[in-house]
């Protein structure tokens, strides 16, 4: 089965120039759905994570299933103000200006082996800034992947851990 065609392109969104690949057809194809999660299963297991850390918020749909796959944990990362509880937050530089992620601050605990997820890889900066902060409450970061990678924009040269994508677009 290929995966690309069950992921539908959306021209001009969230603004002009700009062409959104939708994981949302795939989720509505269970056999589609089932061959992502056995292909991320694959990939994964090898690193043996103790838990899986989720990119809010489609990253939350690939880390919850293939966290119940694989037998382990599931955590977030989400954007600042989202997460109750005591929180660990991170800031870092976008393009134009910067952003902030936090964790909650028992999600990881020192040591675990963890694997960082979300729906896509663009530019890398959210991914990069991910793997820094599971470091910073002293997570070990064995890997990240992503369904999709947009390889022109080559957001794996800014990730200093393993990254595996299962689809990539040159354009």
């Amino acid at each position: 089965m290929n995966l690309k065609d069950h992921i539908r392109a959306i021209p001009d969104f969230p603004k002009p120039g700009i062409l959104f690949y939708d994981i949302s057809t795939m989720l509505a194809h269970p056999a589609a759905w089932r061959q992502c999660i056995s292909l991320l299963t694959e990939k994964i297991e090898i690193h043996k994570p103790d838990l899986l850390v989720g990119i809010e918020s489609r990253g939350f749909l690939v880390s919850a299933p293939l966290a119940l796959e694989l037998g382990c944990g599931f955590a977030m990362v989400r954007k600042r103000g989202k997460l109750p509880g005591e929180i660990i937050s991170y800031e870092y530089d976008l393009e134009y200006g910067s952003d902030t992620i936090e964790i909650q601050a028992d999600a990881i605990e020192p040591g675990q082996r963890i694997v960082i997820l979300d729906d896509l890889l663009a530019t890398g900066g959210t991914m990069a800034a991910s793997i820094d902060l599971a470091r910073q409450v002293g997570g070990d970061v064995r890997a990240c992947a992503c369904i999709i990678e947009l390889n022109f924009l080559e957001g794996r040269k800014k990730l200093d851990a393993p990254f595996v994508s299962l689809v990539a677009y040159d354009d």
